[in-house]
């Protein structure tokens, strides 16, 4: 587990965060392409620029395994629209759970933050698990509503079906038209 933060605590303390999730080059590099696939990359880079126009913390998670997305390998990297900046937060996991075996709620509790904005991939997968993490932890969870995505052939009905599964369990599902940061 490694994670670099370039944030000083006291600094841009704010009761909101940022986080994308595992959009990383070799989840592109599937047989079956990320469902809206464009979309997805603009929504999360709108959802990036406006939480850093408005100091918000942005926190990119990297997941790795020991087959699949192996640290440091180029399937690993970040996907190259997203360009983070030095102030953003990077942080290195090998569960679906961006909580898990990571300093992640330690540094969003150090920013004061109570509330937790996830994107990314994969929506049954590490998105889910972020999000049922994040509420175990004590946060409020909004999840973008299209702001995620999967390579599964059933994408358009695993967004739907957890969109729905999640909004049940007190998650707010909002598009990113409607998150602001300000």
């Amino acid at each position: 587990m490694e994670v670099t933060d370039n944030t000083a605590a006291t600094k841009n303390q704010h009761p909101v965060a940022l986080l994308v999730i595992d959009v990383q080059q070799g989840l592109f590099e599937k047989s079956t392409p990320i469902y809206k696939v464009g979309e997805l990359l603009e929504n999360i880079t709108m959802l990036v620029d406006r939480a850093h126009q408005s100091g918000v913390p942005v926190i990119y998670v990297q997941h790795s395994a020991a087959k699949h997305l192996v640290k440091g390998s180029a399937e690993w990297q970040l996907h190259p629209q997203l360009q983070p900046q030095h102030k953003d937060t990077i942080i290195h996991k090998q569960h679906g759970n961006a909580f898990e075996d990571t300093p992640l709620e330690g540094i969003l509790r150090a920013h004061l933050v109570t509330t937790v904005v996830i994107t990314g991939l994969v929506t049954h997968g590490c998105v889910k698990a972020t999000c049922i993490g994040a509420q175990e932890a004590g946060f409020n969870v909004i999840l973008v509503q299209d702001g995620h995505s999967s390579f599964s052939k059933d994408a358009v009905d695993l967004i739907e079906k957890w969109n729905e599964k999640l909004s049940a369990k007190q998650v707010a599902v909002q598009p990113t038209s409607q998150i602001t940061f300000g």
